[in-house]
């Protein structure tokens, strides 16, 4: 008995390279499907309401400064409009209140402030935080407790006695009463939150680079200091933001206008019987300007602190 090949009719090509057509077809539309169900799932009805929910609390927190800019650039002759924006922008408003107030020089002197109290806060705070960190001495659990407790008193309860202590020095209305004060409030966070951080970054990385050939000063500001940069920027924010905004001290030890800081300054605006709104809060938008540079440079130094932490 013969066996023949089996024959191929040409219909058969048709037939097969439409049957391939089709299961490419159809994977082609099973691509398409795929990533239809993709983008469903990625804008799925949890994840529009989380962005209408994150859109919504943007909103409200950006409301009250969009409001104190509108009332800063808003004509005195509409300051009791209830219109939300003004006929005109009177951009003259934060020139006034520059050149006819002290704004200028509380503005400096706030600035040295709260710089000279962080840069306090720091030289003294990184060696109490690495030795104690580092160093299991008697009395160091004492310490530590006697550095949170006194967090717990703030600048109004020990006023008048700071007041008289500052008196006897003749130091009043002195920039170094209030970077002395302010560096001595913040000092206790400093110390813990950087005894802590030190405290996670292992001691054999310092052996290590002694080993190497590194000194004790060489190792930590080599190689301990930048694994805990984010405790440290942790803390030059704290101080800083902590010194900016402090008013009791500033209004108590210091009585002449132009060397009274910012936030002392600003409140000079509010009289006994009126209030210079579109002044007062043309000198408030003065005021978080250097805030908002300081945190623009900061983010940067926080996220490659946190990122460098994470690779050691």
């Amino acid at each position: 008995m013969t066996l023949s090949a089996p024959s191929h009719t040409p219909e058969d090509g048709p037939v097969v390279k439409e049957a391939g057509g089709k299961g490419g077809g159809d994977r082609g539309r099973g691509a398409k499907g795929g990533k239809s169900a993709a983008r469903r799932r990625k804008y799925g009805p949890r994840t529009l309401v989380t962005a209408a929910s994150a859109w919504m609390l943007a909103v409200i927190f950006i409301a009250p400064y969009l409001e104190m800019i509108i009332t800063a650039l808003r004509p005195a002759d509409e300051l009791r409009d209830r219109t939300y924006l003004p006929t005109s922008f009177e951009w003259k408003n934060l020139v006034d209140v520059w050149e006819e107030s002290t704004l200028g020089d509380n503005l400096q002197v706030t600035l040295l402030i709260a710089g000279g109290a962080t840069l306090l806060v720091l030289l003294v705070s990184l060696p109490a935080a690495y030795y104690t960190a580092r160093v299991r001495y008697r009395g160091r659990k004492a310490f530590l407790l006697l550095v949170l407790v006194t967090q717990m008193f703030q600048p109004t309860a020990l006023l008048i006695g700071l007041y008289r202590e500052f008196h006897q020095l003749d130091m009043l209305n002195s920039t170094w009463t209030l970077i002395l004060a302010n560096g001595a409030f913040n000092l206790a966070f400093a110390i813990w939150i950087l005894t802590a951080y030190i405290s996670s970054i292992p001691a054999e990385l310092e052996e290590a680079a002694m080993v190497d050939g590194l000194g004790r000063f060489g190792a930590l500001f080599k190689v301990t200091l930048p694994l805990a940069m984010p405790g440290v920027v942790t803390a030059i924010i704290f101080t800083f933001i902590s010194s900016w905004n402090e008013f009791v001290m500033g209004l108590t030890l210091m009585t002449e206008p132009e060397k009274q800081p910012l936030t002392v300054g600003i409140n000079n605006f509010i009289g006994n019987y009126t209030v210079e709104w579109n002044y007062l809060f043309a000198a408030s938008v003065v005021a978080i300007i250097p805030v908002v540079v300081l945190f623009a440079f900061i983010e940067r130094h926080v996220v490659s602190g946190l990122t460098a932490g994470s690779v050691k």
